[in-house]
């Protein structure tokens, strides 16, 4: 009988393609095989407990990670230089490239090599970890990572969860078990989990190792809010009992057991499927504007860098050309020599110029600036004016490879609710049956001293009146998820709304809990949820009960929640409550005209508004509902859109009851940041979910909307009475008529005369602009709806689904300007937009923290976006471009020269620099000058940026490192390279320069333009310093010191490792000669001049808005300026940038 169901079983599966096969896992609880008669036991293999966050093992960490860091292309590029100066005769030792390769690679081996010993550290300590597992009626102790799927664990309070569990049962009667989930998504709050409502009365090991069960489930996904299960328990009948697990019957890894003795649980997923290890994997990469901008800087040179190799090798043949040009009677060539391919020749003599030219393509820039910004990106965290003392935290830098693009941004786009109001939400007022009931301000349990009064603004109802207010509160104190707090319960006959007593409670929306503590005022008061029935306290201060007999949760698509209660007579009710716009196409009943009137003022007002309905089920439909959802729940396959299809057809012929209105306060100087990003030529955009009325009021009151903005709409409404197509080009006409006109000054925004638009656009008419037209097209739509976006001065999205924000932001990322965007959120419905813009803020909200932990920077508050941008984002973006140009124009100072010394050494390929020279340029002579400068210059103080946020336009769309930019440095560098080289040449050729006669050789002058060329290019950088500290002083005027030091000791002294000291004396001697230093004197003078002359020229002529404040007398800062953790190792406390 076994055998046959177990052949069926098989075949079924493979051969009739069970659809849930590969979707679904079955867990046999306790490995307990299920009875006779029962599906066959088919045990499956899975993966142990064990974590490994690590990305190498002791045997693969050499091979993988040369692997990886070849993967780019700087690293790969000198590699092959590296290994055709092993393969062929070039002119430059493979010391010269080998070394600086050798030094990066090394450095970040160790680097990833520490960080990745630590992960294995951390790894181990979580593996072995006890825990205690249920096996034959007693428990055992053993290591985390010997943990199985369908063990049986017990965990105690106050221990973290060692895999995802399902809730089996729980020391508490209710079967109920507390959790926070702080690790995984940084919610401290308490979550509430149930136990299957079978098992949830085994509290001992015996008993719950008597357990009969099976578990189908969903395959391991990395989703944290979504579960979808069944369990099969098996009892004395053949027939077993089916009961739905969703999200709150399941403990993940990583949460904590909270105010609950012990509970039980089986594993369901195990070590790296848990859900914990599977949010492990990174997001996508980004990259800045500058990163793309070096790049193609790169090919540049790539190609500069190929022509020279090109040109060399052409002329080097072209000189050969002369029968025995090149055959000096002491260096005949063999006749073998001669018969090479000519091909062969050329080709090799390509491949050594491409070695003797190779360092114009730096290695080091690549580790500076990784070094740059990850050093840089702890001026953010240390920032002191970024710390909220509220919330006992500052800003998290999660990247740092996007600090530079916070000084790009050219289009925020940001949340309304939690992002630029406190989601602090204060109880305003009822409407219930068409009267208006204000309570004195209740914000957060927290009531003003004299509100012991209500005030009921209409006429007293009448008895059908009354009976409706009450059940309208009874409504509100049954309708949501709030958990109490037991340590604060307080026993019914003693609470009442006066007492100065209030309940803990605790809700992930901070609207339920503003309305249930809010309706206290009215007399009626949540107790608590004892078992299945919910307890309340009504006016009479008697304690009402009611049976919860289900919950049908509130989702962003329905927008409303609902509950199925039985009162003590035997009256089955479903509450409903949720947005306006989702209640009233489902109510038959009830004063809808004059609730709808008071809604859409209270929206006007800027307040959140919430409509109630109800109605009576009789127990035949009460069972018919119940069937409904019973199926729907125990669906493996498309479970969520089943039981959003119940819902819709539970949630109707509602009678409307009330409505409410929260206030959601303005966070603090959320109108100021506004005000000085668009002053900065930031358009700000509102993504947002809520209604149009209270979005736009809350735009006006943070200065998005001035009282003279002229507002267009897109909204379905206007849809209903003209099409899409003349709305669209309605508007364009509108918007464009004053395009020429609309001038904007350069400090202040818009133009006091001109005519400012703002947009405002809801989710259907967005998804009507984004939908495919029937001819195939949607670009049309689009490209009109962005003309008129860009010439709004403002845009509020409302209605916007979560995905609908992300397609908003992308719209703008892909247009035809490419603009850099910002989206800013504190929600887990922000995190798709976060991830879509160029860079994405979290911020540390009350909503959790998925925002936060997906972002690449998280702030405490809004107002800290405007010194993040208009100070941090501004120095860093001067600070890398500064970098990035020097870099190329030293190198282009550095192999210039050589060039030109080919046209004087026969294209021999000899090279003009000491082969320690070439290897410690760019590593020790010019490298620590140029990071200091990326890390602490500041041309303008700090309070001038936060004082004009104008001066964010000044290197707005990549100023610094346009093609313009690009071309004058590398002219500079050309220019400065032709004065090293011929400077040297014409004041030295065929003239004596030492006492003794003797003049220069080759080493001499390549030495001599080495040294000119070391203190140019450290002083150009001296030039462009703004803010002078004693770091600076010492690590400019330490390298030149450096140089010169080594120097003298390299060719003065005899080194023993050494076969041969070309640069022996050279230096000593050139020092020695008093034409040699005024030659270094001049030549970097002259060097110089052009880069000052232009410098002041401009200022003069054209100065920019940077370099005119840098002219104007500096203003003082406030007395109470904070100290600037831009600068955290500073001994000068006021900064004063040099003007020039």
């Amino acid at each position: 009988m076994e055998c046959c169901s177990l052949v069926r079983t098989l075949v079924h599966r493979y051969c009739a393609g069970e659809e849930d096969w590969v979707d679904s896992r079955t867990v046999y609880v306790g490995h307990r095989e299920p009875p006779p008669g029962a599906e066959a036991y088919i045990p499956q293999r899975y993966p142990d407990n064990r974590i490994v966050s690590s990305k190498y093992t002791f045997w693969n960490f050499v091979p993988k990670n040369l692997f990886e860091q070849f993967r780019r292309v700087a690293n790969f590029y000198f590699l092959i230089i590296f290994l055709v100066q092993l393969i062929i005769d070039t002119p430059t030792s493979p010391v010269t490239s080998g070394l600086p390769l050798f030094f990066v690679i090394t450095v970040t081996a160790i680097k990833q090599g520490y960080e990745d010993w630590l992960r294995h550290k951390a790894d181990n300590a979580m593996n072995q970890c006890p825990v205690h597992f249920v096996q034959h009626g007693r428990l055992v102790r053993k290591q985390s990572r010997k943990l199985r799927v369908g063990d049986i664990v017990l965990v105690k309070e106050d221990e973290t969860f060692p895999c995802d569990l399902i809730f089996l049962s729980s020391s508490r009667a209710d079967g109920t078990c507390h959790v926070t989930t702080a690790s995984l998504d940084g919610e401290s709050s308490h979550k509430t989990h149930y136990a299957v409502q079978d098992t949830k009365g085994f509290h001992s090991e015996e008993d719950i190792d008597s357990l009969h069960a099976t578990i189908e489930c969903e395959q391991p996904q990395p989703d944290l809010y979504k579960f979808v299960g069944r369990i099969n328990v098996y009892n004395d009948q053949n027939d077993p009992v089916v009961r739905p697990l969703g999200s709150e019957n399941l403990l993940l890894r990583g949460a904590t057991l909270k105010n609950t003795e012990k509970i039980f649980g089986v594993a369901i997923y195990t070590g790296m499927e848990t859900k914990m290890a599977l949010n492990y994997q990174s997001k996508s990469q980004k990259r800045s504007a500058v990163e793309k901008s070096m790049n193609t800087f790169l090919i540049v040179y790539l190609c500069i860098l190929i022509s020279k190799a090109l040109v060399n090798t052409v002329l080097k043949y072209v000189w050969q050309s002369t029968p025995f040009q090149d055959e000096p009677w002491y260096s005949r060539k063999t006749e073998a020599e001669r018969q090479r391919s000519l091909f062969l020749r050329a080709f090799t003599d390509f491949l050594a110029f491409m070695v003797l030219f190779n360092y114009i393509i730096p290695v080091s820039m690549y580790v500076t600036v990784e070094m740059q910004k990850f050093l840089g990106s702890y001026f953010i965290t240390w920032d002191n004016e970024m710390f909220d003392e509220e919330l006992g935290e500052g800003p998290l830098v999660n990247t740092s490879d996007l600090n530079e693009e916070l000084g790009q941004v050219e289009y925020v786009f940001t949340d309304k609710t939690g992002t630029l109001t406190e989601n602090n939400m204060e109880f305003r007022e009822c409407c219930v049956e068409g009267r208006v009931c204000a309570p004195h301000a209740v914000c957060n349990g927290q009531a003003l001293p004299d509100a012991s009064a209500t005030d009921m603004i209409d006429a007293s109802p009448g008895t059908s009146g009354r009976e409706r207010e009450e059940l309208f509160f009874r409504a509100l104190c049954l309708c949501h998820t709030i958990q109490v707090k037991d340590d604060e319960e307080v026993d019914g006959p003693q609470k009442s709304p006066d007492s100065g007593k209030r309940s803990a409670y605790i809700s992930s929306s901070p609207d339920e809990v503003a309305l249930v503590e809010g309706i206290q005022r009215f007399g009626f008061t949540y107790l608590r949820l004892k078992g299945n029935y919910m307890e309340l306290l009504n006016r009479d201060n008697d304690v009402e009960r009611f049976e919860l007999l289900e919950i049908l949760s509130f989702d962003s698509v329905r927008r409303r929640m609902s509950v199925i209660v039985k009162s003590a007579a035997g009256e089955i009710y479903l509450f409903c409550k949720g947005a306006d716009s989702s209640i009233f196409p489902r109510v038959i009943e009830g004063k809808v005209d004059q609730i709808r009137s008071r809604v859409e003022r209270n929206a006007v007002e800027g307040l959140r508004t919430l409509c109630v309905a109800y109605k009576r089920l009789v127990p035949e439909e009460y069972e018919g509902i119940c069937k409904l959802l019973q199926a729907a729940k125990v669906a493996l396959q498309d479970r969520d859109k089943k039981l959003a299809e119940v819902y819709e057809q539970i949630e109707t012929d509602l009678v409307l009851l009330g409505a409410t209105a929260v206030e959601d306060r303005l966070q603090e100087k959320a109108a100021d940041t506004i005000e000085a990003l668009q002053k900065a030529g930031i358009k700000v955009w509102v993504l947002t979910g809520d209604k149009m009325e209270t979005a736009a009021a809350t735009c006006y009151a943070c200065k998005l909307f001035r009282r003279n903005t002229q507002l267009l709409e897109v909204t379905t409404k206007r849809l209903e009475e003209h099409s899409l197509h003349d709305v669209l080009f309605e508007l364009s006409k509108t918007v464009l008529r004053c395009s020429a006109s609309l001038t904007r000054d350069n400090f202040s925004g818009l133009s006091a005369d001109m005519q400012d638009y703002g947009l405002i656009i809801d989710g259907a008419a967005l998804s009507l602009i984004m939908k495919p037209r029937e001819d195939g097209s949607s670009s049309n739509y689009r490209e009109l709806f962005l003309d008129i976006c860009r010439n709004c001065s403002a845009v509020l999205c409302c209605r916007m689904a979560p995905l609908q924000k992300a397609q908003i932001v992308k719209l703008i990322k892909f247009s035809k300007e490419h603009p850099i965007t910002l989206a800013i959120g504190d929600g887990a419905n922000d995190v798709s937009m976060i991830l879509e813009a160029h860079v994405g803020i979290g911020v540390i909200g009350k909503e959790g923290r998925q925002a936060a932990r997906n972002s690449d920077y998280a702030i405490p508050k809004f107002k800290h976006l405007k010194k993040m941008l208009l100070v941090h984002g501004h120095f860093y973006y001067i600070r890398i471009s500064e970098l990035v140009q020097y870099f190329f124009y030293k190198n282009v100072c550095f192999i210039f020269p050589q060039f030109l010394y080919q046209f004087f050494c026969g294209f021999s390929q000899q090279t003009l620099y000491d082969t320690a020279y070439l290897t410690l340029y760019n590593i020790s002579f010019t490298s620590l000058p140029i990071l200091l400068y990326s890390l602490m210059e500041q041309h303008v103080a700090m309070d001038t940026l936060k004082r004009d946020p104008a001066l964010y336009r000044d290197i707005a769309k990549n100023a610094l490192l346009r093609w313009r930019a690009f071309i004058y440095w590398t002219l500079l560098g050309l220019f400065d390279a032709l004065v090293f080289f011929f400077g040297a040449y014409f004041m030295f050729e065929n003239t004596t320069v030492t006492s003794n006669g003797q003049v220069f050789g080759n080493w001499t002058f390549g030495t001599l333009v080495f040294t000119v060329m070391v203190f140019t290019v450290t002083l150009k950088l001296a030039l462009d310093t703004h803010y002078w500290t004693w770091i600076n002083h010492f690590v400019i005027w330490g390298s030149l010191l450096f140089y010169v030091v080594f120097s003298l000791l390299w060719g003065g002294v005899v080194w023993p490792f050494l076969s041969y000291q070309r640069m022996y004396y050279v230096f000593i001697q050139l020092l020695s000669s008093g034409p040699a230093w005024l030659a270094i004197v001049l030549l970097v003078t002259v060097s110089l001049l052009p880069d000052v002359l232009k410098k002041v020229l401009c200022r003069q002529l054209w100065p920019s808005a940077i370099e005119r404040v840098q002219r104007s007398p500096s203003r003082p800062a406030p007395a109470d300026a904070a100290p600037s953790p831009d600068r955290p190792l500073l001994t000068d406390p006021e900064p004063r940038p040099r003007r020039e």
